[in-house]
């Protein structure tokens, strides 16, 4: 009885909130604020708990949306009730100024206009040692070179549970930002409280001399409060911190940096492999040269491309180069690497001149050169039948074939010209034998499918099993009364005549004597009965004393089945 008077006040309490018209109004927890905090948009419907959630994207441009939460409320008081529905939204503005939040509609009523004063952001550090969340950055150095690399590294510092949350990453005009390695998780004690640190590493390289600023890192999130139970099914309070802004000093290029291509570098290696004075050489037998040049503190886009002088005596040939930049959570290393074919054209003394790179060392903050040493190779003749370019008494003494056309006299060639012309005479007698080989292997082909052909034709007496045995092997089947063997037999022994036969089914149509059509069927229906034939097969036998009675194929290539519509005829 209780629970029946419970529920039919909670019936007229419903009734009554529908009966009230629904009211609708919004507010700011606070109406100023500074650049870089959040604050909270609160929109209430009275009267109406069904009532969709508002459009919020018409303030999009002035803000950024951190999330929305609802809740809903059902009061009873002296008989009175009362519902209501909230809508709670973050916000960020994204500029300073005055803010003019546009009227939102809902339950077909408006809300009224807010105004919002946001104060720039002051240069400080929202949050420090000893808060529930702060962040730390550092840059190392503060006075680089241009296109020197910059370790730049975010601590975050919190003490709390987060739902969601997120870094900025670092932004400035002029700056090349690349991130290092992988974030970073551990923990820490600062001023006595234990605290859980989120750490992120860049690289970043400024283009241009001059003071830059590197602007704060600002860290969103919303955290979760392990006491109080409902906030395990929002999305927590909205909870901010902000690091504070690092000037830069950057240096431009030293004049002791000399006019080559500038390198600031920790550290630099130029390295060469595959070639030295031991390896044996040979007139038109390629050396294979690799050239490896690997920088700490720089990519491989700020590297040269690594290249050969000319050399006296040896033609070169360079491969495509291959880069790659790598970092080990702390330093970028852009390395580059490019493989050479020097091929000597002569034999004697091969000089392959020394290698040097100019670079900026910023450890030392100096001047460096780096240099691979020269090497000398003593170049043996072309080993004989080597096929090599022809000299230039062989290319000047040519004939002149019948069409005109100058062709090497064999008379006057080198040994390494007449090498290549043997080469090509064998290569030209090879396509001609590998070009008869195809021919027979088609004639053959064609052959081949001749003859199957003239085996699908119907077959003489002497090519086949005779008439008489296989005659003979179904009146054995019959006497045994063996439909199976019968109907095996039968349609061998029609096969001689008409070899394209394929079922019992097919013989009956085209035999002129009814008895034995009538037959034929009658012993295919007996291969698929069940039980015995009980001397249905020796009764079929009659009908097949002497021979087979075949149509005249004129009449039998009419049809084979009966057409599916007989005429009344």
């Amino acid at each position: 009885m209780k629970a029946l008077v419970r529920l039919l006040l909670f019936a007229m309490a419903l009734m009554a909130v529908e009966a009230h018209a629904a009211d609708v109004r919004a507010w700011l927890d606070r109406n100023s604020m500074q650049l870089g905090e959040t604050v909270t948009l609160n929109v209430e419907l009275s009267g109406d708990t069904h009532a969709p959630q508002p459009d919020f994207s018409a303030l999009q441009s002035d803000f950024d949306l951190l999330g929305t939460q609802s809740s809903t409320a059902l009061n009873i008081v002296n008989g009175q009730s009362s519902a209501k529905l909230l809508w709670a939204v973050g916000l960020q503005p994204k500029h300073a100024g005055t803010i003019v939040l546009p009227a939102l509609e809902i339950g077909g009523q408006r809300t009224q206009a807010l105004t919002l004063t946001v104060q720039p952001a002051v240069a400080a550090a929202s949050g420090k040692a000893g808060d529930d969340l702060y962040i730390e950055t550092a840059a190392e150095p503060r006075a680089p070179y241009v296109q020197q690399q910059v370790l730049y590294t975010v601590k975050l510092y919190f003490a709390l549970n987060f739902s969601d949350g997120g870094l900025d990453d670092p932004q400035a005009d002029g700056v090349t930002v690349h991130k290092l390695g992988q974030d970073a998780y551990y923990s820490a004690e600062v001023g006595g409280r234990r605290y859980r640190v989120w750490e992120r590493r860049y690289a970043l390289t400024p283009e241009k001399s001059g003071a830059v600023t590197l602007p704060a890192i600002t860290f969103h999130g919303h955290a979760i409060d392990p006491a109080d139970i409902n906030s395990f099914f929002t999305r927590g309070r909205a909870v901010t911190a902000r690091s504070l802004p690092i000037p830069l000093d950057v240096r431009p290029r030293p004049a002791a940096s000399g006019a080559d291509t500038w390198l600031p570098a920790r550290s630099l290696t130029l390295t060469a492999q595959g070639v030295d004075s031991n390896l044996p050489a040979r007139v038109g037998e390629p050396l294979t040269l690799t050239l490896h040049l690997k920088a700490q503190g720089l990519g491989f886009e700020q590297l040269p491309d690594l290249k050969l002088p000319k050399i006296d005596g040896a033609d070169v040939y360079p491969d495509k180069t291959t880069t790659q930049n790598r970092d080990d959570g702390a330093w970028i290393y852009g390395e580059r690497e490019r493989k050479f074919a020097v091929v000597p054209n002569r034999p004697g003394t091969l000089l392959l001149p020394d290698l040097s790179l100019d670079w900026w060392d910023t450890a030392h903050d100096r001047a460096e050169v780096v240099r691979i040493a020269a090497v000398t190779l003593h170049v043996e003749p072309a080993r004989a039948g080597r096929v090599s370019a022809p000299d230039d008494r062989a290319v000047a003494d040519r004939g002149s074939n019948k069409f005109g056309e100058n062709v090497p006299a064999m008379g006057n060639m080198g040994p390494a010209a007449a090498a290549e012309a043997v080469m090509w005479r064998n290569l030209a007698l090879f396509a001609l034998v590998l070009w008869l080989l195809t021919l027979s292997a088609w004639i053959g082909w064609l052959l081949l499918q001749r003859r199957r052909v003239e085996h699908a034709s119907p077959r003489t007496a002497t090519e086949n099993v005779s008439t008489a045995a296989v005659r003979a092997q179904f009146l054995a089947a019959v006497r045994r009364d063996d439909a199976a063997g019968a109907a095996r037999a039968l349609l061998a022994w029609a096969r001689t005549e008409r070899p394209s036969l394929r079922n019992l089914g097919e013989l009956a149509a085209i035999l002129d004597d009814p008895r034995q059509a009538l037959a034929a069927r009658a012993l295919d229906r007996a291969c698929y009965a069940q039980g015995a034939s009980n001397g249905q097969v020796r009764a079929q036998a009659g009908a097949f004393t002497d021979s087979l009675r075949f149509q005249n194929r004129a009449k039998s290539t009419s049809t084979v089945l009966p057409h599916l519509y007989p005429s009344g005829t």
